[in-house]
């Protein structure tokens, strides 16, 4: 009997051989894997989660191992292999993970990772560094976020995982540029960013973003699907939430840059905006109706 490391193994080399036999188009062999984030359907079992994304037209899921999440970190040696095995023998695919890791000395960091790559996952996105209201030290914080970077990206290239670094707006790495530094340093094998052009025109807007965008292309492992709009209010400009396609993102252009990267990595669709529901089941079913419109939206703008 084969582990199924072994076999995955297996799988992943026939699979480049089939790219490398004479006359096979390298881009059309090579297409994304559009995930769904699991964040969204908290309430679908690890059974049932392959049915529901397969089901709405998805490939994958995008599988939250943290607090609250689909595997809780302190469970991962145990519950992820269980997790990604009940969803990847009913069909769909575990490219990825989401983790709350800011530290590579978290006693849940090596296991979870470990276990991660031992059942096939090759990208994990770590969590968030926060700019600290209490220091006016800016540089202080962005150097201290960078080395915990460097750190998370050696632990991930000895436990045989891709990290991806996400810009979110607040955090520090959403202008990508403070962060840039530090992931030069690490290995591109191993350590890339997770880019999220929603929160990049959010940060950046004008042309930044696309800057920023062609910052991150030769180092890109994983994209992050959101859109948004500036509504102005009583009390300010806020950010609203919303579909694919009804907010501030130039999907065209940001599309034709995927294309000319021909990137092939995990494409993970969140739903930020409130797609309604008074129960577990209904809030399901509404996520996942929401899911697919914006999914159909994806495909169509990224093709």
């Amino acid at each position: 009997m084969w582990s199924r490391r072994e076999w995955l193994a297996t799988v992943g080399q026939g699979a480049i051989g089939a790219a490398l036999a004479p006359g096979v188009d390298l881009r059309a062999a090579a297409a994304p894997t559009f995930c769904l984030f699991s964040k969204h359907v908290p309430d679908v079992a690890w059974t049932d989660l392959a049915a529901v994304v397969k089901e709405a037209g998805f490939d994958g899921v995008d599988l939250t191992v943290r607090a609250k999440g689909h595997v809780l970190p302190e469970r991962a040696t145990d519950d992820l292999p269980r997790a990604i095995d009940a969803i990847t023998s009913r069909g769909a695919a575990v490219p990825m993970v989401t983790t709350d890791l800011t530290s590579a000395a978290s006693p849940y960091a090596r296991p979870l990772l470990e276990a991660a790559a031992k059942n096939g996952v090759r990208y994990f996105k770590p969590g968030y560094w926060l700019y600290s209201s209490s220091s006016n030290d800016v540089r202080a914080q962005v150097a201290a976020a960078c080395r915990a970077i460097e750190e998370l990206g050696a632990l991930a290239r000895d436990c045989g995982i891709e990290m991806g670094v996400h810009n979110h707006a607040g955090y520090i790495g959403a202008a990508l540029w403070d962060i840039a530094p530090a992931i030069d340093r690490l290995d591109a094998r191993w350590a890339g960013y997770y880019f999220d052009p929603r929160h990049a025109v959010a940060e950046g807007g004008g042309g930044e973003w696309k800057a920023a965008t062609r910052l991150v292309m030769p180092r890109l492992k994983m994209v992050a699907l959101k859109d948004f709009y500036w509504r102005k209010t009583d009390k300010g400009w806020v950010i609203e939430n919303c579909p694919l396609g009804e907010g501030q993102v130039d999907w065209a252009w940001f599309g034709a840059r995927l294309h000319d990267a021909q990137f092939s990595g995990p494409i993970s669709l969140h739903l930020e905006y409130e797609t309604g529901g008074s129960t577990p089941k209904d809030r399901t079913r509404l996520a996942v109706a929401a899911a697919r419109r914006d999914l159909a939206f994806a495909r169509k703008a990224l093709a």
